[in-house]
């Protein structure tokens, strides 16, 4: 649903507020019915038959309706003590966060209208949607509306006009909240010559829900060392922020692992909220300076295709590299380790390369395997979009690039560079041919340059007649297009639904699986028609179960889920749960692509800014897509990445675990209240475990307790991939939405 993601992708995106949890219920999933009777509104409805669907992504990506239908969701809910006697007491509202919902709404409690926003259609009148508004509706209180000791029915009737339709986005929160609880807190660190210091920016949103027109009261925030949960130091300062403002404050921090628990309470209730944030820390230890190998040892491509592989190499520079036993008709650059040249002839064509620099040399037998199937690991590299947005040039693009090999990402694997919306000129030449707009001299200037690099060229279309930018896409002009990016040597292509909906709501067959398929497979032959590899990306959002017909449209990945954010539900929901059974369908050659990386900085345009996740989430993140063999496309400006995020993406362990070539995708092996572990087999025969804390306090955690969900006795071995160490103990701390990573040899 990239429409969703182009409006919020130019707009900074605050985090939710997070209120105590024994004053509001939290929705990840409703009852759901892709129908419509107004008797759906009545609590006394029986929904038993039906589907409980998330409310975290659109219907449309959980194989129900789309364009132009009604659907309703229903979810029973009772007060907690706490707000029971809230609602009977001080409280002036009820709060009902539904999040957003695409297009148009209308919400009942108990069977009354409390809120609605866009317009259904209604005769000739067409339909007003509200897809990207936030619902935020209130209830005042005490209210005959709201059962405080009994059974509650919260009812949404929505109206999906285009896209992938319902509610999406956050979980449904109920709360009866306190003016502070309003407060949004966007919290990050920086670092100066004199140490590093705490930012906090506090929001106090005008909201139905907040009384007061001024937050008044203390923000202390105590540092405390994470190992010990000691604190080593704390400040405090007084606040005063008029409703619909904020303000920053600033905090200077210890070094070390700490952890800041930040409390704000507000003057005139004496109620208090709670905020936790690990400052950065880096696990992932320097590498050598002598030479060291960091890419999978092995590249597919089909005969008689153009070669562009760089060798993945860590150390001081300069460093030469040379080869044994090399091919005929192929070449390696010395001075950078970038493969070229062709072999018209299918068969596996093994090698070894040798890297020397002052401190040493390292060797790597290498494998081209020369056939029908090409990427064999899921690929690595940069894409515009979530940093540039529509903004993007080519300058823009040649700088990342640079910065991937200057920074060192070019030495780990990162070899993809990626345009996506907004470099088509808004007419073709005369003849049909797509031609790129002012911003992009020359496209194939730009891939020329990537592949004496040994870096590759990626690009975005549609196949419907515009972007989701407005741009123009490849229908009608299918052929042209993919004959377009081989004159080019375009090595990727990102095919992005878009505008082909409003074809796709026409044609007769709309909503089966076969008309899904159609435009895919239409450019997928011409893409494979072409004397060069081109890396075929699906980006649909999942609808028609893609995993299941990817493959049969020659494509290389397939999105799986709606566009990304950098908020720990967009991730986490993305990540845990829209993944959890889709592992059957990745292996060497096609991919389930959960969107890409949000670290570092993003903001979808010009205005950037750091990710909202937190380290702690970071480390997260990583450990999750290297489990889920995902694509990894970084989204941020490499040239203006920090040492944290350098060290997150740069770790030469982590990154063999996405690029295993047994290509198994990880399975949900456990849950245990708030932790997860997901494993996946190695094709060394050990498995990479990642230990998940999905809850809102640290936990410790004695991964011995699981061994046997994971088919072991007693393993000879378990290394901390993070730390990049050997351990030998089994009982750890996790941090509220952190991780362990491990690799566990049986």
């Amino acid at each position: 649903m990239k429409k969703s993601s182009l409006l919020l992708a130019a707009m900074a995106i605050a985090a939710m507020p997070q209120m105590m949890a024994q004053e509001t219920l939290r929705f990840l999933s409703a009852r759901f019915s892709p129908t419509d009777n107004s008797t759906y509104s009545s609590p006394t409805f029986d929904d038993s038959g039906w589907r409980n669907i998330s409310v975290l992504q659109p219907w449309g990506t959980q194989n129900e309706r789309t364009n132009n239908e009604y659907g309703w969701y229903r979810i029973h809910f009772r007060l907690t003590p706490e707000m029971q006697l809230r609602s009977n007491g001080d409280a002036e509202k009820l709060l009902l966060d539904l999040g957003k919902i695409d297009d148009a709404d209308q919400t009942f409690l108990n069977g009354h209208l409390i809120g609605e926003t866009g317009v259904f259609p209604k005769g000739d009148k067409p339909y007003l949607t509200a897809w990207d508004q936030h619902r935020n509706y209130t209830v005042d209180l005490p209210s005959d509306l709201l059962n405080t000791d009994g059974d509650n029915v919260l009812a949404i009737r929505v109206y999906n006009g285009n896209g992938d339709g319902g509610k999406y986005d956050t979980p449904i929160r109920i709360s009866i909240p306190y003016d502070v609880d309003g407060a949004e807190f966007t919290i990050s660190e920086s670092q100066t010559p004199k140490g590093r210091n705490l930012k906090v920016n506090i929001a106090q949103p005008q909201s139905p829900a907040i009384a007061s027109d001024q937050l008044k009261g203390t923000l202390k925030v105590d540092f405390l060392d994470f190992d010990s949960d000691k604190v080593i130091a704390s400040r405090s300062k007084k606040i005063n922020i008029t409703a619909g403002k904020s303000k920053d404050f600033e905090f200077a921090a210890p070094e070390g692992n700490v952890k800041a628990l930040l409390t704000l309470t507000d003057a005139s209730s004496k109620h208090s909220v709670s905020r936790s944030y690990h400052m950065k820390y880096i696990l992932t230890p320097a590498a050598p300076e002598a030479p060291r190998f960091n890419t999978a040892p092995l590249f597919g491509v089909r005969p008689g295709s153009p070669i562009h592989f760089r060798f993945g190499v860590s150390g001081n520079r300069p460093m030469t590299f040379s080869a044994s036993g090399l091919p005929e008709g192929v070449k390696l650059n010395a001075s950078n380790g970038a493969l070229s040249g062709s072999i018209p002839a299918e068969g596996d064509y093994t090698f070894t390369v040798t890297a020397k620099n002052d401190k040493g040399s390292a060797s790597q037998q290498f494998t081209l395997k020369v056939g029908d199937k090409i990427a064999l690991t899921p690929p690595m590299g940069w894409n515009s979009w979530n940093c540039w947005g529509l903004s993007v040039t080519q300058d823009k693009v040649w700088a990342s690039a640079q910065s991937l090999i200057d920074k060192g990402l070019a030495d780990y694997g990162y070899s993809y560079i990626n345009i996506d919306d907004a470099w088509e000129a808004p007419e073709r030449a005369i003849d049909g041919t797509i031609v790129a707009n002012e911003k992009f001299p020359s496209i194939k200037h730009l891939a020329d340059q990537l592949h004496g690099e040994g870096l590759k060229l990626g690009i975005y279309s549609s196949p419907g007649a515009y972007t989701c930018g407005r741009y123009l896409g490849s229908l009608g002009h299918e052929k042209q297009d993919a004959e377009s990016y081989n004159d080019w040597g375009i090595d990727y292509l990102k095919y992005d639904w878009c505008d082909y909906g409003t074809k796709h709501d026409k044609e007769r067959d709309r909503g089966t699986v076969a008309s899904y398929i159609r435009p895919y497979m239409l450019m997928g032959e011409y893409l494979r028609s072409q004397p060069r590899d081109i890396f075929y990306s699906l980006c649909q959002y999942g609808m028609a179960d893609v995993q299941k017909w990817g493959p049969m449209v020659d494509a290389n990945s397939w999105r799986t889920t709606v566009d990304i954010t950098d908020t720990w539900d967009s991730m986490s929901g993305i990540g845990f749960f829209q993944q959890k059974d889709l592992y059957p369908y990745a292996a060497p050659g096609g991919w389930n692509d959960p969107d890409m990386l949000v670290v570092g900085k993003v903001g979808w345009g010009p205005q950037l800014h750091d990710t909202r996740l937190t380290p702690d989430e970071q480390y997260t993140h990583i450990s999750l897509w290297s489990l889920l063999a995902s694509n990894m496309l970084i989204g941020c400006p490499i040239d203006q990445l920090d040492d944290f995020t350098i060290n997150l993406l740069c770790n030469n362990e982590v990154n063999a675990v996405n690029q295993d070539i047994l290509g198994k995708q990880a399975r949900q092996i456990v849950v245990d209240g708030d932790i997860q572990l997901w494993a996946r087999p190695l094709a060394d025969g050990s498995q990479a475990v990642g230990i998940f804390n999905l809850g809102e306090k640290d936990t410790t955690v004695d991964f011995s307790r699981y061994f046997e969900a994971l088919g072991i006795k007693e393993p000879s071995n378990i290394r901390d991939l993070w730390r990049q160490t050997d351990l030998h103990d089994a009982e750890w701390k996790i941090p509220t939405h952190g991780v362990r990573l491990l690799k566990v040899t049986p």
